[in-house]
C-alpha cells in the first residue's frame, strides 16, 4: 500500500482544514449572465459570442448598452 506523502495534494484535502468562508445566500451573476441580462433589456438577441466576433458590431452595442437608461 502506497504511503501518503505529506506534500502531496490529496494528503492536504484529507487531513488539511479548509480556510476561509462560504458564501451565504444565492449564487452571485457570472460576467456571461450580465451580458445576456443587459442583451436583453436593449434588444440584442442571439448569441453574443457570436456577435463579439465581429469588432464593429460589438463596439454598437457595447456602446448602446453603456448609453442605455430605463425608462
Amino acid at each position: 500500500m502506497a504511503r501518503m506523502v505529506e506534500g502531496r495534494g490529496v494528503h492536504r484535502v484529507l487531513v488539511g482544514k479548509p480556510e476561509g468562508k462560504t458564501s451565504l445566500g444565492r449564487p452571485r451573476h457570472r460576467w456571461e449572465d450580465n451580458i445576456k441580462m443587459n442583451l436583453r433589456e436593449v434588444g440584442g438577441g442571439g448569441d453574443w459570442m457570436e456577435l463579439a466576433q465581429d469588432r464593429d458590431r460589438w463596439r454598437a452595442l457595447v456602446n448602446t448598452v453603456k448609453n442605455f437608461r430605463v425608462p
